[in-house]
């Protein structure tokens, strides 16, 4: 018998020689009629049983799992065209301030930024396997924000997601906004750097709200650590888990605050894992993000506990997994 690689082996075989292994001896023309074998063939060499890979009741693919596209290969070797999955969260974001430029191109008049964090959330947002529904601009009144909630809301958001006017200053105005659209306010204010103003509230029909400070870093530090844990638990994704991993430099953690830290997890030529705290961590800095392939978490510590040796590894999203720069 010539047979094709994969193909279903014949009743009366029980094992195949790779054409490699074989010497032709004698040939009719149209196919082989005498060989030489050039190694001995063992019973059942290159045949795969049915089920080998996959047996009759085994799961495939636990609940929560991101589909990729070796789950495609192995469904549609299987023969399953369709599969039951969970819909994307459909989140809205809402930038606050009337100093905020949406359009990169228009010209700035005197006391008006670019807004580049809303760029940045979106993008986040639709790497963490949101679907963004919307997105719009309040200035710094009721009557704006209430506008841009209502359309939020009607867009069908799971959750909606601020930046800005949530912290003590005379435009913040959130909390407030937030009772008078008849919102639950479940926290405001943590105990992290950056980023303690956030805000969460939920609506009476279960949408979320996330209000988070307009500071760049803390809008990304807010949407890393608060936002994209609520998106993993709408997808119905398990916890999210850490890497421990050593300090380049022991640092001291501060006492009260648990810190996030842009950083960079380092793979040595010994293949030992290590993370630097990036310098200038300050909220209004977007470099060092540029430089970071990881955030590193520092937990709190007593005054006058020793420096911390090892630091909480995170992705830089929550789909995006810690990957080490390799050095010399």
């Amino acid at each position: 018998w010539e047979i094709m690689t994969g193909a279903g082996v014949p009743a009366s075989a029980d094992a195949v020689v790779p054409i490699e292994q074989v010497q032709i001896l004698e040939h009719d023309g149209e196919r082989p009629c005498r060989i030489l074998l050039r190694q001995p063939v063992r019973t059942g060499q290159h045949i795969r049983r049915r089920g080998e890979d996959v047996s009759l009741h085994d799961r495939v693919i636990e609940a929560g799992t991101v589909v990729r596209g070796a789950h495609l290969m192995l469904l549609a070797g299987l023969g399953c065209a369709r599969v039951q999955v969970v819909r994307r969260p459909r989140v809205a974001l809402i930038a606050t301030g009337r100093e905020l430029i949406g359009n990169p191109a228009q010209p700035l008049q005197p006391g008006q930024i670019h807004d580049g964090t809303s760029s940045y959330l979106l993008s986040q947002l639709r790497a963490a396997g949101a679907d963004v529904v919307w997105r719009g601009q309040a200035g710094d009144d009721d009557a704006a924000f209430d506008a841009a909630l209502a359309q939020a809301r009607d867009a069908g958001a799971d959750l909606i997601l601020s930046t800005g006017a949530v912290s003590r200053g005379r435009y913040d105005f959130i909390p407030d906004a937030l009772a008078r659209n008849a919102a639950a306010l479940l926290f405001h204010k943590v105990a992290v750097r950056p980023g303690k103003p956030v805000l969460l509230a939920r609506f009476g029909d279960g949408a979320l709200y996330v209000g988070l400070p307009g500071n760049p870093m803390a809008s990304a530090a807010g949407l890393r650590f608060f936002v994209e844990p609520a998106v993993r638990a709408l997808l119905g994704m398990p916890l999210e888990r850490s890497l421990r991993v050593a300090l380049e430099t022991p640092m001291q953690a501060r006492p009260i605050w648990r810190q996030h830290l842009r950083a960079r997890l380092l793979c040595s030529a010994a293949g030992e894992l290590s993370v630097q705290i990036l310098p200038q961590q300050e909220s209004f800095r977007v470099v060092p993000l540029l430089q970071a392939n990881v955030w590193a978490v520092l937990e709190p510590q007593d005054e006058g506990a020793a420096p911390s040796t090892h630091a909480e590894v995170f992705g830089l999203g929550h789909l995006q997994p810690a990957a080490p720069a390799i050095t010399p």
